[in-house]
Order: structure tokens, then C-alpha cells, then sequence
């Protein structure tokens, strides 16, 4: 028993030398004082609202160009990739049978010419001799000529046409202005009129279309901000496009059409939008990325880095109160430019936001207030005086 209370003893001898220790290491705990923060004034303006939309390009017009009649290819009268004019001929198809067929139809038509002025002659001279040894059977079988002359002449005078036609198409033209693709058969390839497959395919690039997406509940979202006065509509949207490689477009669009209905598998409208492409910069079926300001908005520009974006879309930010103290406010944006928030409400003009030491602040806690100024870039630089 005596072993296990000096054992005891000797523990609280060394806990009460741990402690002392520590306590000396420490030192004397004081008071921390206000916590010095960063603090940029918040003032309402005309502020551009500006959303980032997803789209992909697709051509104004676009002809496959297939053959209308059969035969051999002769020849290939364009270069690829070249720009066509509607009319430009592109490819030849053998014509040497369709042109026998329009010499025949040309004589067949010569021949029901010829046969006319002998009907014509006939008739007249049955209606002068009727009732003088030429019966009205006569005369109704003259006239019955006469008019089998004519339908023969009209007949010939069709066939002869769609000759003409057939033999028009061996030289197969671009219906379009437009670039002309690769060509997709080659000369002595057999084609039949009205195949599935393409010979090839002009397309017009310049102007070009933008087909963007934007949710509904979205579209939703800003025709109440509209509708409230959070916003003011545009007279026309603005719409700025980035490329595939990063390359701000050098031009803007024009909106041709709003898509009347959703879409079943995700949710958005279409939104049309023509811009010009002399350079052929943009192609189609490439993606892109587009910056619309839809209108202008009374509000402030809160800096990003100074709020907390949760994940129901509000913002959390701390100001400086009447007390001097920090407070944290939950507050809502209509959209973004590239370094800050678009707050319409819940600010008032003068109020100090404060941007930098944010993760050291509590609600009401005391703090220390420097001006600041913030870069283009998020740098943050005090403001002297």
C-alpha cells in the first residue's frame, strides 16, 4: 500500500512541473486587440449585366449537291475548298446520249411541224366544199386532224424541253454561294440521279450562324428581374463571342430568332445569332463560348473575392456596421462581370465592405479599418491616408 501512494506522489510532483512549465513557456495570455481588415466603399451604378452562354456554329445554308441524271463523271470543275458563286458549274456528266436524245426530240418536233400546214389546208378546204360532195363526216374527221397536228407539235415541243432539261443537268452547278467541299467521287464514277449519297457540298460561311443555349429558368429568372425594375432591358442584346482557342471574335452578332419552345432533354431555348465571318474564323459545327449582356441593372459591384457564394446562389460578405464592428450580410446577384457580383439589393450607398482577412472574422467582432483598393487582377493595395 505504502509503494502505490509514493508512486502517486511522484506522478503529481512531475504533472505540477509539467504544468509550471508550460505556463512559464506560454507566458502571461493579454488581450489580442482589433483585427486589422481591408475595407473598399460600395456605391450604386449603372452596371451592364452580362451572363456567359454555350453555343456551337452552324452554317447559313448548306446544299449537298447529288446528280439529276445518270451517266459517267467527266469532269470535276471546281478546286476544293474554293468559294462558288450560285451557278458555278461543279461537275460534268457525260452528255453524249443526252444530247442524241434532244436531237431526236428535235426532229420529231420538225416532223409534227411540218404535217400541220397540210392538216390546216385539208380543214379549210372541207369547210368551203361542205355540202358540195364533202359530207360533215369529212369535214369532222379534217378538223379532227387539224387538232391531232397540233397536240403532236406541243407533244414534240415538251419532249423536246425535257431533253433540254436532262442535258442542262449533266453539267451539275452549285445552287448557292457558298465554299465547295472535297469532292466525294471521281472522274469515270458511275451516278444515278437522286442517289443518297453527296457529291459534295457547298456551304456559306460568311455570314455565319451561332446557335446559343440558355436555361428557361433562367430566361424566367431575368423577365421578373425585368418585370420588378432589378434590370432594364437592352434595346437589342449584345453578344460577344470567345473561340475554341481562346481568341475574343472580333465582331458582334445580331439576334435572328428566339426559339418558341424548351427543350425536352435539357431545358433551354435556342437563341440564333448571325454574325460575320469574311475571314471564316468561325466553322461550322465549332463551339464557343459568349458573353450577352442582356440590359443594364442600378447596382453595386461587390468584388469576388470579398463573397462566399453558397450553394443555393446567395452570397454571404462581411461589412463594417454603424458600431464599427464586423457583421456578415446574406445578399443576391443578377449576374457578374469578370471580378465582381451584380447586387441589386440589400447594399446601401456608403457601405464599407470589407475584402481581405476573412476567415479570421466573427460576427461583431472589433476590427481595425484600412482603405484598399483592388486590381483588375485581385491584387489588393492599401490607400494611403
Amino acid at each position: 500500500m505504502r509503494s502505490w501512494g509514493r508512486i502517486a506522489a511522484g506522478v503529481a510532483i512531475i504533472c505540477a512541473f509539467a504544468t509550471a512549465a508550460g505556463a512559464q513557456q506560454r507566458g502571461p495570455r493579454g488581450p489580442q486587440g482589433p483585427l486589422s481588415v481591408g475595407i473598399t466603399t460600395l456605391e450604386r451604378h449603372q452596371v451592364p449585366v452580362t451572363v456567359p452562354m454555350t453555343g456551337q456554329a452552324a452554317a447559313r445554308s448548306e446544299a449537298q449537291i447529288r446528280p439529276l441524271v445518270n451517266g459517267l463523271v467527266t469532269e470535276i470543275l471546281y478546286d476544293s475548298g474554293s468559294e462558288v458563286a450560285a451557278g458555278d458549274p461543279l461537275f460534268r456528266i457525260d452528255p453524249r446520249t443526252y444530247q442524241a436524245d434532244l436531237d431526236s426530240a428535235a426532229a420529231q418536233l420538225e416532223s409534227a411541224r411540218a404535217a400541220l400546214p397540210a392538216a390546216e389546208a385539208t380543214s379549210e378546204r372541207y369547210q368551203r366544199l361542205a355540202g358540195t360532195g364533202v359530207t360533215q363526216a369529212d369535214l369532222d374527221q379534217a378538223q379532227v386532224t387539224l387538232l391531232q397536228a397540233r397536240a403532236a407539235i406541243s407533244q414534240a415541243e415538251a419532249a423536246e424541253e425535257t431533253a433540254r432539261i436532262n442535258l442542262d443537268r449533266t453539267t451539275i452547278t452549285s445552287p448557292i454561294d457558298g465554299v465547295a467541299g472535297i469532292p466525294d467521287v471521281s472522274i469515270g464514277d458511275l451516278v444515278t440521279s437522286g442517289q443518297s449519297d453527296a457529291l459534295t457540298t457547298v456551304t456559306t460561311l460568311d455570314p455565319i450562324f451561332v446557335d446559343l443555349s440558355e436555361s428557361s429558368a433562367r430566361m424566367l429568372q431575368f423577365r421578373a428581374r425585368i418585370a420588378s425594375g432589378d434590370m432594364e432591358a437592352g434595346d437589342q442584346l449584345q453578344i460577344a463571342l470567345t473561340l475554341e482557342n481562346g481568341e475574343v471574335y472580333d465582331g458582334t452578332g445580331t439576334v435572328r430568332a428566339i426559339s418558341s419552345t424548351v427543350s425536352t432533354t435539357t431545358g433551354t431555348v435556342r437563341i440564333r445569332v448571325e454574325f460575320g465571318n469574311p475571314q471564316q474564323l468561325i466553322l461550322p459545327g465549332m463551339f464557343v463560348r459568349a458573353a450577352v449582356t442582356l440590359g443594364t441593372a442600378n447596382a453595386f459591384l461587390v468584388p469576388q473575392l470579398a463573397a462566399d457564394l453558397q450553394s443555393d446562389g446567395s452570397l454571404r460578405v462581411w461589412t463594417v456596421g454603424e458600431d464599427g464592428h464586423a457583421h456578415q450580410v446574406t445578399l443576391s446577384s443578377i449576374g457578374n462581370t469578370p471580378t465582381a457580383w451584380i447586387v441589386p439589393q440589400g447594399l446601401e450607398d456608403g457601405t464599407k465592405l470589407i475584402v481581405d482577412n476573412l476567415d479570421n472574422l466573427t460576427e461583431g467582432a472589433e476590427i481595425k479599418t484600412q482603405p484598399v483598393t483592388i486590381s483588375d487582377r485581385g491584387v489588393i493595395t492599401a490607400v494611403d491616408g
